[in-house]
């Protein structure tokens, strides 16, 4: 499954062992990161002049020819070292690119979320610097935060072709410290981001905890805020509830414009699908957007996808989408998605990780009391996340059924009356949600 720029140069080398050896793979790819990937462009940023140039000269063949094979069509690749991040950002497109789609004339507007809109709008028109600077947006994953970070940006390099607008996603933002540092560019790193006119971060709860990204992004806030630069960042929960975030990030986080958004009403859903079928050319009826609505209930992202789907069977069939067709397509769409859930095995890893033990002490024999309490947060989570049966859990963890089925009540009934236990739940899933 591919799910990130990373994801896909993983891919790449994955094909590229099949006709280079492990030795040349390590010696000329080893400082290799993706900057930007567009529908018909991979972007390769190479610190070292000798092995970008070698790079390019030798292997440029071969890495197309491997993006043909993984998304069966013609990509180009570019090569780019740190110092020219700066320009490559202001010429290369994003991951979602400077479409139409991400604007604010497409974002459906209810009342889940028109605070946030508005708010959005008044950064992206240069009228809301006195109160939200920065403009902090938190909600759920599929709601709406990152349409609305594309469309400020959008706008902003509309009207100011002339900005350094720099748009990073927190993971890649990570990794990409993590390349500066191995590679000792770490001061061309911190000139990227503190020459940005607007800075602007989605899914910024990827550096809780993270001490040296933390130390970066304190230093960068300062810097930009300091020199009245926009900021705007988007997470799925707000500042306070980042446990493991530092207290002076936090509070420069809170210092603006908070805007949450929420889970949209019916009227808003059945907007929202209207508009995406209207953009698609496609005629659904009354009834099935009214199925589509009520089925979906809790991510924009999935109606979209709904809705993208339903107009691909239209096409294949040359018919209209009835309410049974529908149905079917809808639950091909939830069986596809049931593929992409964790393994038990990373929700061990993750969970562990977390609470600073080994997946061996989570799955071993240990009764001291913050074990016991990771394991069964662990358990809780494999049964929330996955399909395993509760007799399943227990051989993960040498346990009976009744043993897991205690562990998970323990969990699901401190959760409401625990705000740390909760929030540290959402923490973990996350952290494997980014993974």
């Amino acid at each position: 499954m591919i799910n990130s720029p990373n994801d896909i140069w993983e891919h790449v080398l994955e094909i590229l062992r099949e006709k280079l050896t492990q030795v040349a793979i390590n010696t000329w790819f080893n400082e290799c990161s993706v900057l930007s990937v567009t529908d018909s462009r991979l972007v390769l940023c190479i610190p070292s002049d000798f092995k970008r140039n070698i790079v390019e000269s030798r292997f440029k063949v071969d890495i197309m020819n491997a993006l043909r094979e993984l998304f069966s069509g013609e990509f180009d690749v570019s090569f780019v070292g740190l110092s020219e991040i700066k320009e490559a950002d202001e010429k290369e497109m994003t991951r979602f690119g400077e479409t139409e789609v991400y604007s604010f004339s497409n974002f459906v507007v209810g009342n889940s979320n028109k605070f946030a809109y508005a708010a959005a709008k008044a950064v992206a028109d240069e009228q809301g610097k006195d109160y939200a600077n920065p403009l902090f947006i938190y909600g759920e994953s599929g709601l709406g935060k990152t349409h609305l970070l594309y469309a400020i940006r959008n706008q902003l390099k509309k009207a100011h072709p002339e900005y350094y607008i720099v748009l990073i996603r927190g993971g890649d933002f990570v990794t990409e410290l993590i390349t500066a540092i191995q590679t000792g560019r770490s001061l061309e790193f911190k000139e990227k981001y503190k020459s940005a006119d607007v800075f602007l971060v989605d899914d910024i709860q990827v550096i809780a905890g993270k001490d040296r990204t933390e130390e970066e992004v304190f230093h960068i806030f300062n810097t930009l805020y300091e020199a009245q630069k926009q900021i705007v960042l988007t997470s799925d929960r707000p500042p306070e509830e980042m446990l493991l975030l530092p207290e002076r990030l936090k509070s420069r986080f809170s210092s603006g414009l908070l805007a949450d958004i929420t889970v949209p009403d019916y009227e808003t859903r059945m907007a929202i699908i209207m508009k995406k079928s209207n953009q698609l050319g496609l005629t659904l009826s009354n009834e099935v957007m009214d199925f589509i609505a009520k089925k979906i209930t809790a991510n924009i992202r999935q109606l979209e996808g709904a809705v993208k789907l339903m107009k691909a069977q239209s096409d294949l069939m040359d018919a209209e989408i009835t309410l049974s067709i529908a149905q079917e397509v809808l639950a091909k769409m939830f069986r596809e998605k049931e593929s992409d859930l964790p393994t038990p095995e990373a929700i061990i890893e993750e969970t562990a990780k977390y609470f600073n033990f080994s997946a061996q002490e989570l799955t071993g024999k240990s009764r001291v009391s913050p074990i016991v309490n990771a394991r069964q947060i662990a358990m809780y989570l494999i049964k929330q996340l996955t399909n395993l049966s509760g007799p399943e859990i227990g051989k993960l963890f040498n346990r009976d059924n009744s043993t897991v089925l205690y562990s998970i009540d323990q969990v699901a009934e401190k959760i409401p009356r625990s705000k740390e236990l909760s929030i540290t739940i959402k923490d973990i899933t996350a952290n494997l949600n980014s993974n």
